[in-house]
């Protein structure tokens, strides 16, 4: 007995000695996610494949299309585990990160399967790997339970090659990111001659971002530049529907503490471009139809599909214990002349909850959700979802000498 207590008591030395030290001279792995169980109710209708996501884009486009009104749903999609890593090199230290959720899509879609999230590597100013696009601000995403989130903010992972000339306080990122875009072939769907029609990536794409940090909190502006390119594989009938265009953004976001006890902070933003709706949290096409009238050759083209989205949300501490957050987003789009009828057009998002959180890692809550699709048609759908959710958090990091 004596012997095991002595065992234990030199094992913990050596943690302690171990964990006390300067973490640089040291391989350190965090173990880290939560467990989280959604439980609600759609009043109205939503994609059965998005039943615990208001993801505006998925509502009706037309009467009834996902009827009846009314579903509970239970879910545990938001579950989430990631392993941080620390190592030093002879080059600076090398920063790891892998992290995924519950929430299916692709071939899991509405269903519970492994979603990727973050997979890089970060030494010194550069990251390869898939992340938070430099576009993108994370830090205005508001405290909510949904998981999907408010319609009119810039939220993509994407994977890229990132340098950060400035690191710190402020930074300034830079990176080339995967291409990919959507299009919408409006009236012209049904035309055969579209079927040979491809999008090409040549290029990627271009992001980069200032950010500028205090104890009043941060603003951030972001830009994006990338080339829209598609080729038309079969020209012998007399034309040739090859083009391109350039999609651009512009995304203007910022963190205010509106006390210096931070009991009330503001999230917001506002981006405009053309182009990026696959940028964007929930928009669904960049490049729209528009007819070449002065060309016989290339009858039609296509043209950037303009966006404006803006969020704004207030965050309240009642107590140490208690949380709410209130808000509102919109996403606007500029439709061609061509677009289908039932294209997307607009889509507005809003919420309110009350959180607690009794214990340190326990917190739960619920969330009033409302959200609204019109379509170029001006047909209107819109949800109404309560949630409540439990959330238990976990983290364990664990040293090791070099």
């Amino acid at each position: 007995m004596k012997l095991k207590l002595l065992l234990l008591i030199a094992l913990f030395s050596v943690a302690f000695k171990v964990s006390a030290q300067d973490t640089s001279k040291v391989r350190s792995l965090e173990v880290y996610g939560f467990a989280m169980t959604d439980v609600g109710y759609n009043f109205n209708q939503i994609d059965p494949d998005w039943f615990d996501a208001l993801r505006v884009t998925k509502l009706p486009t037309y009467k009834d299309q996902f009827a009846p009104n009314g579903n509970v749903f239970f879910g545990i999609r938001q579950s989430r585990l990631g392993v941080r890593g620390w190592t030093q090199t002879p080059l600076g230290e090398l920063k790891t990160q892998f992290e995924i959720d519950l929430f299916g899509l692709g071939t899991q879609l509405g269903e519970t399967g492994m979603r990727v999230r973050h997979v890089y590597g970060e030494l010194g100013k550069f990251l390869v790997g898939q992340t938070n696009s430099p576009f993108m601000d994370g830090d205005i995403f508001p405290n909510t339970l949904e998981y999907w989130g408010p319609t009119g903010m810039v939220f993509f992972r994407n994977v890229q090659i990132r340098y950060a000339p400035v690191q710190g306080e402020n930074q300034v990122f830079i990176a080339l990111e995967r291409p990919g875009a959507s299009a919408d072939q409006g009236t012209f769907a049904q035309r055969t001659e579209l079927d040979s029609v491809r999008g090409v990536n040549q290029l990627p794409d271009f992001s980069a971002n200032y950010r500028r940090t205090g104890k009043w909190g941060h603003v951030q502006l972001a830009g994006m530049l990338r080339e829209l390119k598609w080729h038309d594989f079969h020209t012998s009938g007399g034309y040739n529907l090859s083009g391109s265009t350039l999609g651009w953004g512009l995304d203007l976001t910022g963190v205010v503490n509106l006390d210096k006890d931070k009991n009330n902070v503001f999230r917001g933003g506002i981006v405009t471009g053309a182009g990026v709706e696959n940028y964007m949290n929930d928009a669904p096409i960049d490049v729209g139809i528009v007819q070449n009238a002065g060309s016989s050759f290339t009858p039609i083209t296509g043209k950037a599909l303009p966006i404006t989205g803006i969020l704004a949300y207030f965050e309240h501490n009642w107590s140490p214990k208690l949380t709410s957050a209130i808000g509102y987003s919109s996403t606007y789009i500029s439709n061609t002349a061509y677009a289908s009828p039932t294209a997307y057009k607009m889509g507005q998002y809003a919420s309110f909850n009350l959180l607690c959180t009794p214990v340190k890692n326990l917190m739960f809550g619920g969330e009033l959700q409302w959200g609204e699709r019109t379509a170029v048609n001006g047909f209107t759908s819109d949800d109404v979802k309560f949630q409540f959710d439990v959330k238990y958090n976990f983290s364990q990091v664990f040293y090791s000498k070099k």
